[in-house]
């Protein structure tokens, strides 16, 4: 192969990359997310293993999975309330919802497990091996945990739905664990995905692992930390973090407040 094929065949496959993504960005514009979640898929089996989605692609299949998902359980939820509770036939269209809540987030799993968290990973190997620089090896960090956080979520959505599968409690709670690990040495407290992280982490002690004193210290010092370091807000992020900062607080005023088991948590999600 000559190195115009080359660059022809390099050229070829930015292209492919090129609309893929303008079609996810489409997909979102007209609110077709179960299209935008093909794409996003069409491009993550086809290259996201050898070349990590940058910041828009990875945002790009977030909003995807989040919101297909998100119809799912907001469907559960309202289908599980007192008034509809030993109702047969409610029963059976709660199972349909169920599957079809198993079978998204399976997919989205394996995404994550099986291409785009071994594919990072490869790269920050490499890249601590070649003494590459350190903004770049941070960079890697962060998709990392972005990634991470993601495959929490989830397994915490598997959890909160399918209840006769503790593994997905135990998953959910050690994908978090190793996403905060790395997020402590590599982003900054007013990061928006460290704290993005540690605002579902705490929901998923609360809701999920029950552990209500766990859930608010998690909070507590998140919101803290973030505080002490808000002069290093960075300007692109600040509503970002901001935002979530308020979501932090507002989870502990609900959570040490007396009436905390009865109302629900907010969530980043």
């Amino acid at each position: 192969m000559t190195e115009s094929d080359i660059t022809t065949e390099m050229k070829d496959l930015a292209s492919k990359r090129e609309n893929l993504v303008f079609m996810a960005r489409t997909a979102e514009s007209a609110e077709r997310y179960e299209d935008m979640c093909k794409v996003m898929k069409k491009l993550v089996e086809w290259d996201g293993g050898k070349h990590p989605l940058d910041i828009e692609e990875r945002n790009l299949l977030s909003v995807a999975y989040k919101n297909v998902i998100g119809t799912r359980r907001a469907s559960h939820r309202c289908l599980s309330v007192e008034d509809y509770k030993e109702n047969n036939y409610i029963e059976e269209y709660k199972s349909l919802i169920e599957d079809e809540l198993d079978s998204i987030c399976q997919e989205v799993l394996t995404l994550l497990t099986k291409t785009l968290i071994p594919g990072v990973q490869d790269l920050l190997k490499n890249a601590k091996a070649e003494n590459e620089k350190e903004d770049d090896v941070l960079k890697i960090q962060e998709a990392l945990v972005f990634y991470l956080k993601m495959t929490g979520d989830y397994y915490r959505y598997l959890a909160e739905i399918i209840k006769s599968k503790p593994d997905y409690v135990t998953s959910a709670k050690e994908t978090y664990e190793k996403a905060m690990n790395i997020a402590k040495d590599s982003l900054l407290p007013t990061h928006p995905i460290r704290l993005g992280l540690a605002l579902n982490f705490s929901v998923c002690y609360y809701e999920i692992l029950k552990d209500q004193a766990k859930a608010c210290d998690l909070a507590k010092n998140a919101f803290d930390a973030a505080i002490a370091k808000l002069d290093s807000i960075d300007e692109s992020s600040y509503k970002d973090s901001t935002l979530i900062m308020q979501l932090l607080r507002d989870n502990l005023t609900l959570w040490t407040s007396p009436d905390a088991s009865t109302d629900p948590p907010t969530n980043a999600e």
